[in-house]
């Protein structure tokens, strides 16, 4: 395959790599145990690939978990990092139905699509410092009550007031798997495991803004609006249940001495959070917790990674909150037309998973083979994103000049066909480069990102209508394309300087992962 074939720390103590020393992946990672040299180390299936980190001896250890259960699991945080977009998406497509009933335009209707949005990456941020305090599991739970009960109330709203304020509280509570997702797969799968599984976990997270629009148009063009919001509701609801069934605390201290390691009794009380409570003193301190965030993000990898995503990504939530006003006047679509539209992202989406699901293994191999198979170095994850970059500022050419010069509406659609699919493969590069640089903190890791992604989109949202309106979508789309190839640059600089400048900012020496 694969990403088995690649290479890890050549030190006999493995275990440090992703559990306290930050700086480890500096020199790059080894996992053969030809090369490593050394007696007396786990190794996977295949008998040559050094498991990292090493797991315990304790049937708790999440990496010693069935692969049937870390399965279950991957499916049930993906389905929930599904729905935070999803349900934002959702309004992208009601504003219509809903500015009629309320007298509004539009764009004012939009205002509640825009405080979703920016709550998603606060929600983030607060998730993953409680989780570091509080537990995985507690906080997963807890927040999803409450994705539940708001979801529910933007369903029952009876004015814009009331729906704003539930939109702008679910965005917050909904976020949980999103802007946390990668500690929960960074706990239970192994260092040559991560990128399959972060492109599976991507791959829901770029769909769901797509598929929400896509439903929600079929749904309308027959029901009111409160169904789309019904569904979703529903779609919450079924993802709690898989929660409270197969969920359980995935953090394990291996640092610990097994004597000293904290009882697990029964699983309601960890999942409320009874357990996390009574061993609180050995994980991090309150203002440890909140302080974590802060300096994962003071890290110039982390900051111009972020700052590279927040300024690919933002035309992601920008066009899919706004397109349909476009779409209206120019192709005459209704719902329906709408609805069958948004089968191009949902379709690119899947295709860069695939893609993904091969791509990312063969840059670690290619990146190995350079280093003569004995070392991978997170820089050689944005290898990728010079296949990405091409379909992005390709589609986003494409759609400027298919929305203004009026071309057949299959052009828009390849477009934007394009640019997701480029999307896709990079989020899982930046994902997985931020997750290799800073294993001990992928909490945090996944916090920032989804807060870049969730500020951009918070952002353009407020002004992508005025600015078309203002200079036609061909220049608009043209800064689009332009903004991001400088974020490519970015790219490039790293690509040479990057392991000297995650050298000089050191590691971030957490207490716990």
């Amino acid at each position: 395959m694969s990403a088995e074939k690649m290479a890890g720390k050549v030190d006999a103590d493995v275990e440090a790599i992703g559990e306290g020393d930050g700086d480890s992946s500096a020199d790059g990672v080894v996992l053969d145990v030809s090369v490593a040299g050394t007696a007396g180390l786990k190794t996977a299936a295949d008998g040559h690939t050094i498991l990292v980190p090493q797991p315990s001896d304790s049937p708790d250890d999440p990496l010693n978990w069935s692969p049937s259960r870390k399965w279950i699991i991957l499916l049930v945080i993906s389905f929930a990092a599904f729905l935070p977009d999803y349900g934002s998406a959702v309004g992208a497509v009601t504003l219509l139905p809903q500015a009629e009933i309320w007298h509004m335009t539009p764009d004012e209707v939009n205002h509640s699509q825009a405080g979703n949005v920016f709550m998603l990456g606060v929600g983030g941020i607060v998730t993953v410092a409680f989780s570091a305090y509080f537990g995985r599991l507690p906080v997963l739970f807890w927040f999803m009550v409450g994705a539940v009960a708001t979801a529910v109330w933007c369903t029952a709203a009876q004015s814009f007031e009331s729906f704003m304020a539930a939109r702008i509280l679910n965005g917050f509570f909904s976020t949980v798997a999103q802007g946390g997702g990668l500690m929960f797969i960074n706990d239970i799968f192994f260092f040559h495991e991560h990128a399959r599984k972060i492109n599976i976990w991507s791959s829901f997270i770029i769909v769901s803004p797509y598929l929400g629009p896509m439903l929600t148009a079929f749904i309308i063009n027959t029901q009111i609006w409160q169904w789309a919001f019904g569904v979703y509701s529903i779609e919450t609801g079924l993802c709690f249940i898989a929660i409270m069934i197969f969920m359980d605390e995935t953090f394990y201290d291996r640092k610990l001495p097994a004597a000293q390691q904290p009882v697990r009794v029964a699983r309601w009380r960890r999942m409320i959070g009874i357990e996390q409570w009574q061993s609180r003193q050995l994980r991090n301190s309150f203002k440890d917790a909140v302080m974590r965030p802060f300096i994962v993000i003071c890290k110039p990898p982390m900051f111009i990674s972020c700052l590279y995503y927040l300024m690919t990504f933002a035309w992601v939530v920008g066009i899919n909150t706004t397109l349909a006003i476009f779409l209206v006047p120019l192709y005459g679509f209704g719902p329906k037309q709408i609805g069958f539209f948004y089968f191009t992202p949902v379709v690119a989406a899947i295709l860069g998973e695939i893609v993904g699901h091969w791509l990312h293994d063969k840059v670690a191999i290619f990146a190995a083979s350079r280093n003569q198979g004995h070392r991978f170095e997170p820089e050689a994850r944005y290898i990728a994103i010079w296949i990405s970059t091409p379909f992005i500022l390709a589609g986003l050419v494409l759609l400027g000049f298919a929305l203004e010069r009026e071309y057949h509406y299959m052009f828009a659609s390849l477009g934007w066909g394009l640019y997701v699919f480029g999307i896709m493969i990079t989020t899982v590069s930046v994902s997985a480069y931020c997750l290799d640089s800073y294993p001990e903190a992928s909490g945090e890791v996944a916090a920032w990102l989804n807060f870049s992604r969730s500020t951009a989109g918070f952002i353009v949202s407020y002004f992508m209508v005025r600015w078309a309106g203002d200079q036609g979508p061909i220049r608009q789309f043209g800064a689009m394309t332009g903004i991001c190839a400088f974020a490519f640059v970015l790219i490039v600089v790293f690509q040479f300087y990057g392991k000297r400048i995650r050298r000089w900012s050191g590691p971030v020496n957490f207490k716990t992962l």
